[in-house]
């Protein structure tokens, strides 16, 4: 009797371990059609297959440098209309593997340590913008270090607002530019819509939490959001970047 109901409890076990795995290839086959049709509104190209050369190309950003055995993949990309400018998008999916190290510990209580490869999955978007050179600025949500940092003196830019002060980590060499970018309107709309990680180096513009795949509706997301923060950019700060005033 407690053969058979062992029996029927692995059995059960199986078919809800199949029928989750059907269900997360749907949502991926979901995922992947949505970022298609997205794709051809766009006039993007999107290719599912490794780009292997995405960690070299974009390198400056610290978050394509982890771990080794590093690829772009699902990669929707073309060219965006900045008003003045057009200018090339990129956007998709990331992986890389690292190796950890854990120790077991056995009923004797001898320990074994082994390593073990964990591969580990991102999205991102990034959009190059048309100026000759520019300060690097980054924005990310305040955390639990930068306050203790904050208490040996190295603190981060802080702005009049001091609820976005609390709530965002501001990181550029150039404080004038960066209180320039950061006015006023520009701190109301970002509390308002709450965005993630904001990195800008090398005159390009990247968003990723660096650790979760996004649904797919997120990218388009992304792109409608960064056009609307670059349209917060002052004119007179435009045109110096446009004139190469500004580094």
């Amino acid at each position: 009797m407690f053969i058979i109901l062992g029996v029927a409890a692995a059995i059960g076990l199986i078919v809800l371990a199949v029928k989750a795995a059907a269900a997360a290839a749907k949502r991926q086959r979901e995922r992947i059609e949505a970022m298609a049709q997205f794709a051809d509104r766009m006039g993007f190209s999107f290719n599912t297959g490794h780009d292997s050369y995405h960690d070299e190309e974009f390198s400056h950003f610290e978050v394509f440098t982890r771990g080794f055995d590093r690829a772009a993949y699902n990669t929707l990309s073309g060219m965006v209309d900045l008003g003045a400018a057009m200018c090339r998008c990129k956007m998709g999916d990331f992986t890389y593997k690292t190796r950890e190290t854990y120790t077991t510990t056995d009923s004797k209580g001898r320990t074994t340590t082994r390593t073990r490869i964990v591969t580990h999955y991102f999205s991102y978007f990034i959009l190059e913008l048309p100026y000759p050179q520019m300060p690097n600025l980054k924005i990310r949500r305040e955390g639990i270090f930068d306050k203790i940092a904050s208490a040996f003196g190295k603190n981060d830019i802080d702005f009049e607002s001091s609820e976005f002060s609390r709530k965002y980590h501001v990181k550029c060499k150039n404080r004038k530019f960066a209180y320039d970018i950061i006015h006023p309107r520009m701190i109301e709309f970002m509390l308002e819509t709450k965005p993630g990680a904001i990195d800008i180096e090398q005159s390009r513009i990247c968003l990723t939490d660096g650790f979760s795949t996004w649904p797919s509706e997120r990218f388009e997301g992304s792109l409608g959001w960064t056009l609307r923060f670059l349209e917060h950019w002052p004119e007179f700060v435009v045109k110096d970047l446009e004139e190469g005033k500004i580094s």
